[in-house]
């Protein structure tokens, strides 16, 4: 991991290997963005100019390298584009720091040490930075030689060593604790997608509840785990037929943080589903080989709780993990068979590839019977969510919406891209079915909607609860953006953290 470091050194004496500096896209052309001045008078107030000779405009994701001035102890000046330049008068938009930051980060894979004078004008801007650089250095390489042995063999590089941010008043406690809980929420943000990326031969449902059980020793969270034996005992029908098919057994796994002055309890819930074959529903060809990525909602409330505990906020924040691997086998669900879930309710399972909505049907309906303020469910639930809003953004749906609204305004707040969604009525009749009490499937269009409207059956009556599906922004298939790798990108972690943070505050509607 990344050490962040704050630092008032001035950036011509700071022995480093890059001074990173933002360039913003100004109405004449890139301009130089404040916290580089001495940077630019080294150049005799020319950087401006310099970078647009050399191509550079701003533009945001943009990285021009060139020499560092004499004089200077670092030997590069790394100039990051920041989009377009704020009004008069106004700061830079911490989302646009925070992806500048990670973009220097990543380009800076190598490096040992970094130095970031991007515009510092209040701690939140620390915050953002020391987040990008964290998220922006992330890379997975623990099944690669050059991860095992870096440098190795001409291997891959190291990811960044240190970063130190400049003007970020290491002796004012307020920047200080900005900086520790971007460190915090990005180290658990990091854990998330380790998991996401972790193959299923070395990450099924038993595998993720030791790494649970040895997170939540690590920093004092309860934990109890069901195994098969005791989802039987507990008639968890949901998530009992969905791993039914699979050599290795579901799991519900149970993190609980509490905190003395809590006044407020949340209740996170994540599918986890190690992989997914379709079950007897198989995929076709092309869709099978990244869905070691179904858990990424287990994966983001996981961390979200580990951030809750590790920042202590005042709130009690319990986790459910509903894990489970969808194969076909002779003992695999069949469509047609019905499950009688853990709230009494009967499924019939019209198709085995609509599985997640069963184990957190079951793990919502546990979570409402300590009946919390409010319950968020996180899940990669359907395909049809990604025709509606494409690859990265989410849709939050609720049985609230004043709650839904704030859990958006929570997703936009942290950087996470979100969009409201309805849970129209008149979807609900089409899993009307003949022999149980409802089906797993309903109409066609709109599948996302029917999905919310299921699990909606599976929430406690008077508990406040909103869905999340990040199907689209879960796993990135294409090149690395902003401070999002490509692979597991941890979506989720940062709205939840975000929500707790608010519930402890009292700010949570």
């Amino acid at each position: 991991m990344t050490a962040l470091t704050l630092s008032t050194a001035a950036a011509p004496g700071l022995r480093a290997d890059a001074i990173v500096i933002g360039v913003a896209k100004g109405a004449k052309g890139p301009s130089v963005a404040p916290g580089a001045e001495a940077v630019d008078k080294a150049y005799d107030g020319r950087l401006a100019g310099v970078l647009e000779t050399l191509g550079a405009s701003g533009a945001e994701g943009e990285v021009t390298k060139l020499p560092a001035p004499s004089g200077f102890k670092a030997p590069v000046v790394v100039a990051v584009g920041l989009g377009a330049e704020p009004g008069k008068g106004a700061g830079y938009d911490a989302e646009a720091l925070r992806r500048a930051a990670g973009v220097a980060a990543r380009a800076l894979a190598g490096a040992k040490k970094a130095a970031f004078v991007l515009p510092l004008a209040e701690a939140a801007d620390a915050g953002a930075v020391g987040e990008g650089v964290l998220l922006g250095a992330y890379s997975f390489d623990a099944y690669k030689e050059s991860g095992r042995d870096a440098g190795a063999k001409g291997g891959g590089k190291a990811p960044l060593a240190e970063a130190a941010l400049l003007g970020a008043k290491p002796r004012d406690k307020v920047y200080k604790a900005a900086v520790e809980r971007a460190a915090a929420v990005a180290e658990e943000l990091n854990r998330a997608r380790d998991l996401v990326n972790t193959p299923p031969n070395d990450l099924n449902p038993e595998a993720f509840a030791a790494v649970a059980q040895a997170a939540a020793k690590e920093h004092g969270i309860k934990v109890q785990v069901l195994d098969e034996k005791a989802l039987t005992k507990g008639g968890y029908g949901g998530i009992l037929g969905v791993g039914a098919g699979s050599a290795s057994g579901p799991r519900l796994v149970k993190l609980s943080y509490t905190s003395p002055k809590a006044k407020k309890s949340l209740a996170f819930v994540g599918k986890g589903i190690t992989y997914d074959s379709g079950g007897i529903s198989l995929k076709p060809a092309g869709h099978n080989e990244t869905m070691k990525c179904d858990m990424a909602g287990a994966a983001a409330v996981f961390a979200a709780v580990v951030a809750a505990a590790r920042l202590g906020l005042e709130a009690n924040v319990t986790g459910w993990l509903a894990l489970a691997e969808n194969m076909p086998s002779g003992s695999a669900t069949r469509p047609g068979d019905v499950l009688r879930m853990y709230s009494g309710k009967t499924v019939e399972v019209l198709n085995t590839d609509a599985e997640g909505r069963l184990v957190l049907a079951d793990a919502l309906w546990a979570a409402s019977q300590e009946k919390p303020d409010a319950i968020i469910d996180v899940a990669t639930l359907t395909g049809a969510i990604m025709l509606a809003l494409g690859s990265r953004t989410y849709a939050v749906m609720a049985n609230d919406d004043a709650f839904r609204s704030a859990v958006h305004e929570a997703a936009e707040e942290v950087g996470e891209p979100a969009w409201p969604m309805p849970l129209p009525e008149h979807l609900r009749k089409g899993m009307d079915s003949p022999t149980a009490d409802i089906a797993n499937m309903g109409e066609r269009m709109g599948g996302g909607l029917v999905a919310g409207l299921f699990l909606r059956e599976f929430v406690g009556e008077g508990i406040t609860w909103a869905h999340l599906d990040i199907a689209g922004p879960a796993f990135n298939e294409g090149g690395p953006f902003g401070y999002t790798p490509k692979g597991g990108t941890g979506t989720a972690v940062r709205t939840l953290v975000r929500v707790a943070e608010l519930a402890a505050a009292g700010e949570l509607g």
